[in-house]
């Protein structure tokens, strides 16, 4: 009598036992591939972070020489308004100097 020490066994075949297995080892297998699935999408998703990281840090490193190009310009600017100056001093000079003759 052993089909009654089991009773969810007793109309079960081996057939029938074997291919429930068989159906939950596919279940596990789909999923793993599921988890691997998510694990790439993860790891797609992390790349995009990085590349947008580096894009901003590509952003940040123009925007730096933008700000030193304009740093340049206006040094240039200063260094003529300087020349400028002195020039305008001297020929203020020269200038007095010739309306006196």
């Amino acid at each position: 009598m052993r089909s009654n020490d089991n009773p969810k066994r007793e109309h079960t075949s081996k057939g029938e036992r074997e291919r429930e297995r068989e159906r939950e080892r596919e279940r596990e297998r789909e999923r793993e591939r599921e988890r691997e699935r998510e694990r790439e999408r993860e790891r797609g998703r992390e790349r995009e972070r990085e590349r947008e990281r580096e894009r901003e840090r590509e952003r940040e490193r123009e925007r730096e020489r933008e700000r030193e190009r304009e740093r340049e310009r206006e040094r240039k600017k200063e260094k003529i308004r300087e020349h400028k100056g002195m020039n305008n001093e001297e020929s203020g000079k020269t200038r007095s100097h010739v309306s006196h003759a």
